[in-house]
């Protein structure tokens, strides 16, 4: 999947991720605007005829009419572009499929791992990154990094545009959650979805709600730098998720971290997004055209999490190693965590 990594200083670590992932999210309907009845007189032998609407009822109730005109006309343009959208990544889907890709075996048989390959996908996805910041702007050079994780519990809160119906959005949490347990159980650090306060903010938003949404991100990831909220909302349409996740100046244990997946993807592309986005926002921020099988590559033949990427996981949250180390300083450890982790599976 198609990758974007940029550590940007001073002050915060970034680590910026975009992948080329889909998944579709029906837009929810505004509800219908419908008069309400006029109330029944009460104490009364029968019943008298209506005085009508007085003026100031009128002219009250033509600003809300040609309020409720220009909303409409503004979302059906909108609708526009989340439909092109919609259309688009579908067909992305549908071509993958067709070749094979996006595939969902967790232990493929055709893909056989040994401590010596973990150790060196490891080394490649964690202590690597693919682009470095210039002055010119982010650049594919490759170069070392060090060791990236969370020290606090990470607390996942979904953020939702305006379109997103109840229903939907209850997909969307069931999924994150279940992915949450999922980074929980492989990492053996507290991974969790909360309603409010999270540390971990997952945006689900259109084209248009997103374009809109720098005042919304700067509320929930305090000091976030302006170039990457413009970053942000302004994704072209060849990335459809991306994550960037943050540390506290020098430091290299992440305290806040923010995705966004298009709501415009389909099913199987949303959770291939949710999958890899939350992985590398816990410090699997690298591709490598080595790793397999695994959703850590550009060649997006795996859509979901696999056998060889939870052991990443497990291998990065290793009480061994700490935040902040160097490829030399971790090689060894790596390799031995990874040859442990083999022979308990043998």
């Amino acid at each position: 999947m198609t990758q974007l990594l940029a550590r940007l200083r001073p002050g915060v670590l970034a680590a910026l991720v975009g992948g080329m992932v889909l998944a579709a999210c029906d837009r929810g309907a505004d509800p219908a605007l419908s008069p309400r009845p006029l109330p029944t007189p009460e104490g009364l032998g029968e019943a008298r005829p209506d005085p009508g609407p007085s003026q100031a009822e009128l002219r009250k109730a033509r600003a809300e009419r040609n309020r409720q005109t220009n909303a409409q006309s503004a979302a059906s343009t909108g609708s526009d572009v989340s439909d092109a959208q919609r259309q688009y990544y579908a067909s992305v889907e549908a071509r993958l499929l067709t070749r094979g890709r996006l595939r969902r075996d967790r232990v493929p048989l055709d893909a056989p791992i040994d401590a010596e390959t973990l150790a060196r996908n490891f080394m490649a996805i964690a202590l690597q990154d693919e682009y470095s910041p210039t002055a010119d702007g982010i650049v594919a050079k490759a170069r070392s990094a060090p060791l990236r994780r969370w020290s606090q519990p990470v607390r996942i809160q979904p953020d939702f545009g305006t379109s997103k119906d109840t229903g939907d959005r209850a997909l969307w949490r069931s999924e994150l959650a279940q992915m949450a347990g999922t980074l929980s159980n492989a990492t053996g650090h507290p991974v969790s979805l909360t309603g409010s306060g999270g540390n971990f903010v997952v945006l689900v938003m259109t084209e248009d709600e997103r374009r809109q949404a720098s005042s919304r991100i700067a509320e929930l990831v305090p000091g976030i730098p302006a170039r990457d909220i413009d970053v942000l909302t302004g994704l072209p349409a060849a990335i459809s998720c991306t994550v960037f996740a943050y540390s506290r100046g020098g430091a290299s244990d992440y305290v806040h971290a923010v995705a966004v997946i298009r709501a415009e993807l389909p099913p199987l592309l949303r959770t291939s997004c949710i999958h890899e986005e939350l992985a590398q926002g816990m410090g699997l921020s690298n591709d490598s055209p080595a790793a397999r099988p695994s959703v850590f590559n550009d060649d997006e033949e795996f859509a979901l999490l696999t056998r060889h990427d939870e052991l990443l996981l497990k291998i990065l949250y290793d009480p061994r190693l700490r935040p902040g180390m160097t490829e030399a300083e971790a090689g060894p450890i790596v390799r031995r965590i990874a040859a442990e982790l083999l022979a308990r599976e043998a």
